[in-house]
């Protein structure tokens, strides 16, 4: 009996020799092993690396600014020496500023919106075709998106994040707003 196992595992042997030794190149590379999951088949897509979203945009000047990201709804509280403080998610208003650089023309410590919602901490720094633009917070905290069919240059903000930029903003600070 152990002569006959012992011929079976050389004959299987001997057989898994030749299928190896006649497989095509491409099908004997063995994959390697990966801590992530992997691709799907034929994509070599590298994972998106996470964004840091303290990180202040290039291009958005140097020295103690406010820079506001139009595309990404954000804003970031940079200091003297280039380093974001505070960044927070921000809703624009209808009307946006353009591109560019600008400084805080006043402040209102409350008031009422373009939109007729109560408003507090409003620090503005523009102005499109006779539309203010400004930073403010909703008093109630609100961050909806605007009526199209009202002219506002409200950039709401959440009430904490409201309060952070009214003590950053004063008048005359830089804003840089960037597509």
């Amino acid at each position: 009996m152990a002569a006959l196992t012992a011929a079976a595992v050389a004959v299987v042997g001997f057989l898994a020799y030749q299928a190896s030794a006649n497989v095509p190149d491409g099908l004997a590379a063995k994959p390697k092993a990966s801590s992530s999951a992997s691709a799907p088949a034929g994509k070599h897509a590298a994972p998106e690396p996470k964004k840091n979203p303290l990180a202040v945009p290039a291009d958005s000047g140097t020295g103690t600014r406010v820079v506001y990201a139009l595309k990404d709804r954000r804003v970031w509280l940079v200091n003297a020496k280039g380093k974001a403080s505070r960044t927070f998610k921000v809703m624009p208003g209808s009307v946006s500023a353009v591109p560019g650089s600008y400084a805080v023309t006043s402040r209102s410590g409350s008031g009422t919106g373009s939109d007729g919602v109560p408003i507090e901490h409003v620090v503005r720094f523009a102005a499109v075709n006779d539309v203010t633009i400004g930073f403010s917070a909703a008093q109630d905290g609100a961050m909806e998106e605007p009526d199209p069919t009202v002219k506002a240059g409200g950039v709401r903000m959440s009430r904490a994040d409201g309060d952070a930029l009214w003590r950053f903003a004063t008048v005359s600070v830089k804003v840089v707003v960037v597509p």
